[in-house]
């Protein structure tokens, strides 16, 4: 089935350099780097080695926005399908967000002219939130998300998308590892022996351990991406920070009915006990006073984040006495959404 006109033009715009050859990088769209992102030392009182990877300079301020960019790329897989005779129609992406991961989508894909986000959001939500949303193209529909665990069904069905994608889960594109590959090989690159993690979905910490994983495991073929030392990687401790508390201030972490969350105590215990990352990698509550401690460091430190974040430097003052200080310590700042 033939392309359209338009169709065809946006097929032809989207451009992926590679899927991993860190020469021809596919991040970010229109100036590709690699790394993308920095990551450099911070400052903290009482505590040496360490560093920051800055998730907050990408274009809406979030990690998030890798994300949004393999939702591009789907479209574009579509729009061959399409032109294969595959499908005849593109259909429009539903997602649970609080803000960045709609904004960070529905900007990627106004850049590229493609349909707009259908976002369920829950009741509760700010309205100047919601009305930013509205403004940048999202269609915004409301629920009470504290009810029950919506499924990729419920939440098609509640944003009128029958027939479209959900992308809250990972049931129709496949696995998170795609999402966050580059920064997680990023990480790796860096050779340290603790990882911090905001945990809220959890995308971004299976991404990162479930590459280390693989990296570790290998001893002969590796990433083209990958220039550390992968015997230093069973030794790395990814320690996820997460919240239990419904008023915590780090928001973005706290879900009652957090659907397609796929922690398994399980999965991580085997991990490590295959040897593939570090004795003490976990996932932790953090407590609220280490929280408000890490925006103060983050403040004085310049970093642009918010309490949810910068969570894994919260759980690395929560976990001071555990951490030697001659041991690197590398923070993943997944940044603060800029609503402008």
């Amino acid at each position: 089935m033939s392309l359209t006109e338009k169709e065809q033009q946006i097929l032809d715009s989207i451009h992926v350099p590679s899927d991993n050859d860190p020469k021809k990088p596919e991040f970010p769209p229109g100036d590709p780097h690699y790394p993308s992102t920095p990551t450099f030392e911070i400052q903290v009182p009482g505590m040496k080695n360490v560093w920051v990877k800055d998730e907050s300079v990408n274009p809406t301020g979030t990690h998030k926005d890798r994300m949004a960019w393999e939702m591009v790329v789907t479209f574009k897989n579509l729009l061959l399908a399409k032109e294969s005779g595959v499908t005849n129609y593109l259909p429009q992406m539903s997602i649970i967000s609080s803000g960045s991961a709609a904004v960070a989508v529905q900007s990627m894909l106004s850049k590229y002219d493609l349909p707009n986000l259908k976002v369920l959001v829950h009741f509760g939500l700010d309205d100047k939130v919601k009305k930013y949303l509205e403004n940048i193209g999202c269609e915004v529909y409301e629920t009470d998300l504290d009810k029950r665990v919506l499924l990729t069904e419920d939440i098609l069905k509640l944003t009128d998308n029958d027939g479209g994608i959900d992308i809250t889960s990972d049931e129709a594109l496949g696995p998170f590892d795609v999402f966050y590959d580059w920064m997680s090989y990023d990480i790796l690159n860096q050779n340290p022996e603790w990882v911090f993690v905001p945990y809220g979905t959890g995308h971004l910490y299976e991404n990162i351990v479930n590459i280390a994983q693989r990296e570790a495991s290998s001893f002969v073929f590796h990433d083209k991406r990958f220039k550390g030392d992968h015997r230093k990687i069973g030794k790395c401790h990814f320690v996820g920070a997460t919240t239990n508390n419904p008023s915590s201030i780090a928001d973005k972490l706290y879900s009652p009915h957090l659907p397609f969350v796929h922690l398994d105590p399980h999965w991580i215990n085997l991990a490590k006990r295959k040897g593939h990352i570090g004795a003490k990698s976990r996932v932790g509550i953090v407590r609220e006073e280490y929280l408000q401690e890490a925006m103060k460091i983050a403040e004085m430190n310049n970093l642009v984040c918010e309490p949810s974040g910068i969570a894994g430097l919260a759980m690395l003052l929560q976990m001071k006495e555990e951490v030697p200080q001659e041991e690197k310590k590398l923070i993943i700042n997944t940044g603060k959404v800029r609503y402008e």
